[in-house]
């Protein structure tokens, strides 16, 4: 009888690989970013790790015997949930791994509104020395945080440490560690108006597209800042745009957009008053260690036991 099959679609270091290998040791892993090392096992996988553009044609057939994917990323919503739902696939998400480096990258582009640093870096280049207008702090500031998953919930636990009210917004509108306020969906017209800085960290969802609009950017103080490190699709761009050009809002700091990579004539590119990243707030060199050791293996290990994988696991009717 042939081996079962875990197929792993990037690189790992030998090490992870190691211990990958060890919590399922009668099975075949194959592993590798290029596509020649695991394509002939594809359908055969009852395993996948790492979702790839086009693995539908190979794992999604009536042949194929996928019966769990674990992505690399937090967002599943680029996945064929329908399809993948149809076939009973059990899918678990990265979330948590991207904690720590996306919750500093939220608070470097915090930092670097208010404190001027993008209009430094522009100075320096041209080698002139000027203010900028320099005034504002974040100590004392209300921030509020859409989305308190492992992300938000580090992102308030920061928060704190500047000495900020922190307010969330979450779909059950339960309380929270590090939150001093929390609202339930139907209240983001009323969070908006209390906040210096509005940062976006939820998954999207049919509830949470376009969730922010023109109605929701009206309502923000016009010293405040949005910080986007969830998906572009949640914010109307045009309107964020327009936004930022009448000084409704003070200023972006946007890491996802509704097409990436943005486009050359995308009008964000010339603001002063907005800091790009090119979809890299979850970027760390301790990604694929966190990914293997803290969410894929232990699954891995309720998985070969029988029962279902616990971490993270996708709850299609919420779509997260």
């Amino acid at each position: 009888m042939n081996p079962q099959k875990l197929v792993i679609t990037h690189d790992l270091d030998k090490e992870l690989l190691e211990k990958v290998k060890e919590a399922a040791p009668d099975w075949e892993v194959i592993a590798g970013k290029d596509a020649s090392v695991w394509e002939p096992h594809i359908e055969e996988a009852e395993i996948i790790a790492g979702w790839k553009k086009g693995l539908e044609s190979h794992c999604l057939t009536e042949k194929a015997k996928l019966k769990w994917l674990q992505t690399w990323s937090a967002g599943v919503n680029s996945l064929p949930l329908s399809d993948l739902q149809s076939k009973n696939v059990a899918v678990t998400s990265a979330n948590g791994v991207h904690s720590y480096p996306i919750s500093e990258t939220i608070f470097a582009l915090m930092l670097g509104l208010t404190r001027k640093i993008h209009a430094y870096v522009r100075n320096q280049q041209e080698k002139k020395w000027h203010h900028a207008n320099l005034s504002l702090e974040i100590h004392g500031k209300t921030i509020g945080i859409l989305g308190t998953g492992a992300i938000g919930k580090e992102t308030a636990k920061i928060a704190k440490a500047f000495g900020m009210k922190v307010i969330g917004l979450r779909n059950s509108g339960e309380p929270e560690d590090y939150f001093d306020e929390m609202y339930a969906m139907d209240g983001l017209s009323s969070l908006l108006p209390e906040c210096d800085y509005v940062v976006v960290a939820l998954p999207l969802t049919e509830k949470t597209h376009r969730l922010i609009g023109q109605e929701q950017l009206n309502k923000m103080k016009s010293t405040a800042y949005l910080i986007n490190i969830g998906r572009g699709d949640i914010i109307d761009e045009k309107e964020l745009i327009q936004a930022l050009q009448d000084g409704k809002i003070a200023g972006a700091g946007l890491d996802v957009f509704e097409k990436e990579p943005l486009e050359e004539n995308s009008p964000l590119w010339e603001m002063k008053n907005v800091i790009i990243t090119p979809h890299t707030a979850g970027s760390t060199e301790h990604y694929n260690s966190r990914l293997i050791q803290e969410i894929f293996i232990p699954n891995l290990k309720d998985y070969i036991a029988g029962n279902d994988p616990q971490i993270n696991l996708l709850d299609y009717s919420k779509g997260y």
